[in-house]
């Protein structure tokens, strides 16, 4: 490795990961990405990868704390993590939820990057309908039936119809 540290060697397999795929990127400072990655279920996703002295820390915000079914939707969250790599989803103080990660530096590599980009997407994408389900059903039934009632699209919520469905509906 010659004279550069494990630190720059990170932060240079980041930033060869992040070309090689083509994602916007943001360098607020050194060591720091912002990175975006656009999904499918969540339109966009937004991951911060530091750089520290010891390990590279991924943090990546999922959605904002519930407004109803708590327990079912924060042990549904628990559930995940037992299928997950390099990463866990976990809630702050407020309840708002973030997938997060960390790897020691020394394992930072350009595919490793990719790997661990991948999974917060492919994460962020095919949890994200579900996690709104669980935990903004009452929300999402209320935007359906403002927007139908004016005759707004209801395109980006099309894949929630069936919660707006009345009971005659059925």
């Amino acid at each position: 490795m010659g004279t550069e540290s494990v630190r720059e060697s990170a932060i240079r397999a980041i930033s060869e990961a992040v070309a090689e795929a083509g994602l916007e990127v943001e360098r607020p400072r050194e060591g720091s990405f912002l990175v975006t990655i656009p999904g499918t279920a969540k339109l966009k996703t937004m991951v911060w990868l530091e750089a520290g002295p010891h390990s590279l820390t991924l943090t990546s915000f999922f959605c904002r704390r519930p407004d109803e079914n708590h327990a079912a939707f924060y042990q549904w969250l628990t559930r995940r993590n037992s299928d997950t790599y390099g990463m866990a989803f976990a809630s702050d103080e407020v309840g708002d939820v973030y997938l997060r990660g960390r790897l020691p530096l020394g394992g930072v590599t350009p595919e490793e990057v990719d790997r661990l980009l991948g999974c917060v997407l492919t994460y962020s994408d095919e949890n994200f309908n579900t996690a709104l389900e669980l935990g903004f059903a009452s929300a999402i039934r209320k935007e359906w039936k403002w927007r139908t009632e004016r005759g707004h699209d209801t395109r980006n919520l099309r894949a929630f119809a069936h919660l707006a469905e009345t009971e005659d509906d059925r």
